[in-house]
């Protein structure tokens, strides 16, 4: 049986838009621009030969039809993911993580993270920033800075006041298990020690 299914990421897009009610806010959750968004529910229009929406100024609506089609989709995502989570292999979960060039990767302990997490299969981009977490090439994000992106949940890594890092993912996707996991599990690590408690480095030998 060949079923006639409409292109995955248009559904998408228009399932996380409709519980929004929000191109803005799906765009967060999809890890896509509002814009690309919108294009991809037009095109499920045009498909479908039906509106889906009302557009007015800042406010969208779902139609008689969006009603109608939205739990239909919603179901549907339902019943893959739970078909994949019995499945339960390494890694079925792809969780990509994105680090500011100047964090020491020796600190995340990311063996043992995997070692404990082997549902989750966790890759790491670095040097990495806001834009690669806007663009979608990355989940989640540890950013040195002051946190507080609009859109964007920011929690700072270890307590302190002014610059630090923050772990920052975006508002839709915050409560994922794997992004809980992980920052369950950064929280834990212990915080870098301050510069002047460092022991000094000996670079060179007995009197150089």
């Amino acid at each position: 049986m060949t079923y006639a299914l409409p292109p995955l990421n248009a559904l998408r897009a228009f399932e996380a838009a409709a519980r929004h009610l929000s191109f803005k806010l799906a765009a967060h959750e999809l890890h896509v621009t509002p814009a690309a968004v919108g294009q991809q529910v037009k095109a499920l229009e045009a498909r479908l030969g039906v509106q889906l929406f009302e557009r007015l100024h800042k406010q969208l609506i779902l139609t008689a039809a969006g009603h109608a089609y939205l739990p239909g989709i919603s179901e549907g995502f339902r019943h893959i993911a739970d078909a994949t989570s019995q499945l339960k292999p390494s890694g079925t979960v792809l969780l990509q993580l994105g680090v500011h060039g100047s964090y020491d990767l020796r600190r995340l302990d990311l063996a043992a993270f995997r070692s404990s997490h082997a549902e989750i299969g966790l890759r790491v981009l670095q040097p990495a920033g806001l834009h690669e977490l806007i663009e979608g090439k990355v989940d989640l994000l540890v950013a040195r800075g002051v946190g507080h992106h609009p859109g964007y949940r920011c929690d700072r890594v270890h307590e302190g006041s002014g610059l630090g890092d923050w772990l920052i993912a975006p508002e839709g996707t915050a409560d994922c298990p794997e992004i809980v996991s992980f920052r369950v599990w950064l929280r834990a690590l212990p915080a870098e020690k301050p510069l002047a408690n460092r022991r000094p480095r000996l670079v060179g030998g007995v009197g150089s």
